[in-house]
């Protein structure tokens, strides 16, 4: 079967996190997006690993994935994803006295090296990979230049893309040649233009957990999907305090300086890429499709200052009762019949699939944006 997956998300535990994310709001959401395989998210907190219980077992028959994150004592941080709740608890278990935070952070801090973390998932049988691989903060590639760098002689199951990049950005990296991509929301809320707003296509042999690690393994993905990699807030090299974006070659002309302002300039995940890439040929990937979450597409046909408005979430509620949820609406769902209830959506959505928007970089933290081309 295929399956619609999204294996990165977090809890209340972690920081700048929605209270409102809880298992039966996170079941809720998935079922009008269309989420059918959910990661639990901070499954290292033993609380909220409890928590999701009740959860594992549901009417929807959504398959509930065992996953949390965890930051090494280089600030990377790894996703780590299991069969079994209780590989979360042997984990923790090896891990004791190598942290402070188990039981107050939902993505916990540890003082071990990424060889360390990826070893000790291994022992417990569950798959590790970098989180964010292309983020200029926390994340592999900000630190390191090589998966070795980062894990020594450990192997990875997995890299998670992120949203400032998509499968192209590590095609002609070298050492990821046989290292499947994924891409997920790491969302910090249950609302529907967060969670489950980059996703993945897997072919799994049965709906279980044990059946999804195991397509992983294969590298039985069939297609990522997400963000323009434009949209991402580090796309382009760009100052961090006004947002002005500058060419790899002036950025180091100005020592990483922004001349107007003074902010830092932060390198951004494009010219990152290209130089990780060292000019090798890229090697073929599954399709990465390039959405836009149905929320913000409304609102910015609606001309809204939110996917909130009582008008767009209207417009929002009607394609889910008529087309029972949003990846049908961005990915299967015709134009014609999107146009049937939304012309200006059905216009957006005919320019995502062409690929035919305009659209305006993110970098330094600030997301990029798009528009539809004149005419569209």
């Amino acid at each position: 079967m295929l399956a619609t997956a999204d294996l990165h998300i977090h809890s209340p535990y972690s920081i700048a996190v929605s209270r409102f994310m809880q298992p039966e709001q996170l079941i809720k959401g998935c079922v009008t997006k269309g989420i059918n395989v959910l990661g639990t998210g901070d499954a290292l907190q033993p609380d909220w690993l409890a928590g999701w219980t009740p959860f594992f077992e549901n009417d929807t028959g959504i398959v509930i994935v065992p996953q949390g994150e965890i930051e090494d004592r280089n600030r990377v941080h790894h996703v780590l994803l299991a069969e079994d709740p209780a590989q979360f608890d042997q984990l923790r278990d090896l891990l004791t006295g190598t942290c402070k935070s188990f039981v107050t952070a939902g993505r916990p801090h540890v003082y071990l090296t990424g060889e360390q973390i990826a070893n000790a998932a291994h022992d417990v049988g569950m798959l590790v990979g970098p989180a964010h691989a292309f983020t200029p903060w926390t994340a592999m590639y900000a630190y390191f230049d090589s998966v070795p760098a980062c894990y020594g002689r450990a192997t990875i199951d997995f890299l998670e893309l992120g949203l400032s990049a998509d499968s192209s950005y590590g095609a002609a990296i070298p050492d990821l040649y046989d290292v499947p991509f994924l891409t997920n929301s790491d969302a910090h809320s249950p609302y529907p233009d967060k969670l489950g707003r980059e996703f993945n296509r897997i072919r799994i042999a049965n709906p279980s957990a044990k059946a999804v690690l195991a397509a992983i393994r294969e590298k039985a993905i069939e297609m990522n999907a997400g963000f323009f990699p434009e949209e991402g807030k580090y796309n382009r090299t760009a100052c961090t305090r006004c947002y002005t974006q500058y060419t790899l070659g002036d950025a180091i002309r100005y020592e990483w300086r922004c001349p107007a302002d003074g902010g830092i300039i932060k390198k951004g995940v494009s010219d990152r890429a290209r130089e990780l890439s060292h000019g090798s040929d890229p090697r073929p990937r599954p399709p990465y499709l390039r959405v836009i979450p149905l929320a913000q597409i409304i609102r910015t046909m609606e001309g809204a200052s939110s996917p909130n408005t009582k008008k767009c979430k209207a417009i929002y509620a009607k394609f889910i009762e008529t087309f029972g949820n949003e990846i049908a609406v961005l990915i299967d769902v015709s134009v014609p019949e999107i146009q049937a209830v939304h012309t200006g959506v059905a216009d957006a959505v005919e320019a995502l699939r062409t690929e035919t928007v305009v659209l305006h970089p993110g970098g330094g933290g600030k997301y990029g944006t798009f528009s539809l081309r004149p005419g569209a």
